[in-house]
């Protein structure tokens, strides 16, 4: 886990680092290019550079190092030889398998989540989003603390009893912990009962939500469709509160709601920890599900995006898919709009957020798409 200290020095000055990943046997090596750029993506958002890939073959990552040991020797060597003094994991890592590597390499490490965390750190704007994050920080942090308790000693503030006799530095630092979590979990029940309360509050207006893999262009279709201007940026997770604005297409008003992006593999603290942001998407009447066609892996992430949704318990909501970046796709789309349809029979649209290229047919299939909705409902 990165202090602030740490994080700032990240922003500042980019830092070299060797990502680490270990993939299935058959696994193309588009497939790992594609997990590792999108690791990379990660790692430049939170403000480190790539200087190698490791990579291994293996049908499970090893419990105790999570590289087979010989690999790992020539990550120790690497390192060294660079004096590269960061490695970033392209998993979460257990508690043990960390303490191994930090044992083995000497070095400052990152997994996938801690790498997540730390970005969602930087960009949380609102008291609620640093909530959210702060509690999914500590909750990742719980389990690792044999590793990490000096991070707390410097976090630790007044008002938190001293550890009493024969008291470990561990345990010491575990009940603060708790007591945190504890804390934070009851600060979000408090804002979960207002939002809930503004969400009642409502009316009888359509719901419509948002939702797609992260940097896909929710934020600025929001902006296009609402006419309103939520900061939207070409980076991942540029947006972590829901906002929601009333909207107005032909006769029919609705309010639309964009959220947070999903990833693979999204750590589940922050799932947990954003459960009253995702309840926009729970109690949505319709789901608009942005895809950014023009990346060469947008398949799988759509197939993520539906998989995030199902575990949320909203994959039953009619979802109307819209491709987006179309002025970036460079292969025939007439021949990819007869694939794609043809396949799986889901109503869809082919747009460009930032060009507003078939936003007029956008907003007509929505109007027909809300009629429909409201018939079965009234």
């Amino acid at each position: 886990m990165l202090d602030k200290k740490e994080t700032l020095a990240l922003q500042s000055a980019p830092e070299k680092a060797v990502f680490v990943s270990v993939v299935s046997p058959n696994q193309s090596e588009h497939e790992i290019n594609e997990y590792l750029d999108e690791l990379r993506f990660l790692a430049e958002t939170a403000g480190v550079e790539e200087d190698a890939r490791f990579v291994q073959r293996l049908d499970r990552p090893n419990p105790k190092t999570y590289l087979g040991t010989g690999r790992l020797e020539d990550l120790v060597a690497y390192l060294k030889a660079r004096e590269i003094n960061l490695a970033v994991f392209d998993d979460e890592l257990s508690p043990s398998q960390l303490r191994n590597i930090n044992k083995a390499l000497g070095c400052k490490i990152l997994d996938r989540t801690n790498l997540i965390l730390d970005i969602f750190a930087q960009r949380a704007q609102t008291a609620y989003a640093k909530t959210q994050v702060e509690l999914a920080q500590y909750q990742y942090l719980l389990p690792r603390l044999t590793r990490m308790w000096t991070h707390l000693e410097r976090q630790r503030g007044g008002g938190v009893t001293m550890r009493g006799p024969g008291e470990t530095q561990i345990e010491t630092d575990r009940r603060i912990v708790l007591t945190k979590i504890a804390k934070l979990k009851e600060q979000l029940k408090k804002i979960d009962r207002q939002m809930a309360s503004q969400r009642g509050n409502r009316g009888d207006l359509l719901r419509i939500s948002l939702i797609g893999y992260t940097n896909v262009g929710k934020s600025t279709l929001m902006n296009v469709l609402a006419k309103s201007d939520i900061f939207a940026e070409d980076k991942l997770f540029a947006t972590l509160d829901t906002t929601v604005r009333k909207v107005v297409i032909q006769d029919i008003p609705f309010l639309l709601s964009d959220t947070v992006g999903f990833i693979r593999k999204l750590p589940t603290q922050l799932i947990e920890s954003f459960k009253s942001t995702l309840d926009e998407v729970r109690e949505a009447d319709m789901l608009i599900h942005v895809a950014d066609i023009s990346h060469p892996n947008f398949e799988e992430q759509i197939k993520i995006v539906q998989q995030t949704i199902h575990e949320i318990g909203a994959g039953d909501k009619p979802t109307f898919m819209v491709f987006n970046k179309i002025d970036k796709y460079p292969h025939s789309l007439e021949e990819l709009k007869n694939t794609w349809m043809a396949k799986n029979h889901t109503p869809c649209i082919f747009i460009s957020a930032t060009q507003k290229i078939n936003i007029a047919s956008l907003r007509s299939d929505l109007h027909q798409k809300m009629t429909e909705i409201t018939k079965i409902f009234y």
